[in-house]
C-alpha cells in the first residue's frame, strides 16, 4: 500500500521533470566550462538525446536510474502497482536499447551518464565523470557508459 494518498502522489508524480533535470545541469555545466559546445534535446535523432556534440559526431544520454531501470542503488521497484512499473520500466530500457543502436547506426557515438554517478552513496567525483566525458569526446569509442561506483547495468 502506498504511503500518501493518490491525490499527494499524483501531485509528486507531476513535478518530475522530463528535461532539465539536475544530473543534465550538472553535466551540461560542466562540460561547457571545458569547452565543449553542444545542442540540447536532439530533434532528428533517435531517442531524443540530452546533448549533441555535433562536431564530435557525438551524443549523451543522461539517464535516471529509476526511470532507466538502472540496477545500482538508486533504483528500487515500487511496492505498489507493480505490474503497472514493470511494464513501464522494462519499456523504457527497451526504447533505450533501441535508441542506442539507432544512434550507433547514423553514425554517432553514444554516452550513457546514469544518476548514480553524479549522485547517491557510490557516485564518482564531478571532475572524475567529466573527464570520462572529455576524454570520450575527444576519442573513437563508439559508447560508455558512466555510472556509480557499484553499479551494474541491468
Amino acid at each position: 500500500m502506498d504511503v500518501v494518498s493518490a491525490e499527494k502522489r499524483s501531485r509528486m508524480m507531476s513535478g518530475i521533470r522530463g528535461k532539465d533535470t539536475r544530473p543534465e545541469l550538472i553535466v551540461r555545466k560542466a562540460l561547457f566550462r571545458k569547452g565543449f559546445r553542444y545542442s540540447l534535446g536532439g530533434s532528428g535523432l533517435p531517442g531524443k538525446p540530452d546533448l549533441v556534440f555535433r562536431r564530435y559526431r557525438a551524443v549523451v544520454f543522461i539517464n535516471g536510474c529509476f526511470w532507466h531501470g538502472h540496477g545500482c542503488h538508486l533504483f528500487r521497484w515500487p511496492s505498489s502497482n507493480q505490474d503497472f512499473w514493470k511494464t513501464k520500466i522494462d519499456s523504457n530500457v527497451c526504447r533505450d536499447e533501441v535508441n542506442i543502436t539507432a544512434c550507433l547506426q547514423t553514425g554517432y557515438r553514444v554516452a550513457v551518464v546514469w544518476e548514480c554517478a553524479l549522485k547517491g552513496k557510490y557516485k564518482q567525483p564531478l571532475d572524475e565523470t567529466i573527464e570520462k566525458i572529455s576524454d570520450w569526446l575527444g576519442g573513437d569509442t563508439q559508447m560508455i557508459e558512466v555510472r556509480g561506483k557499484d553499479a551494474q547495468s541491468s
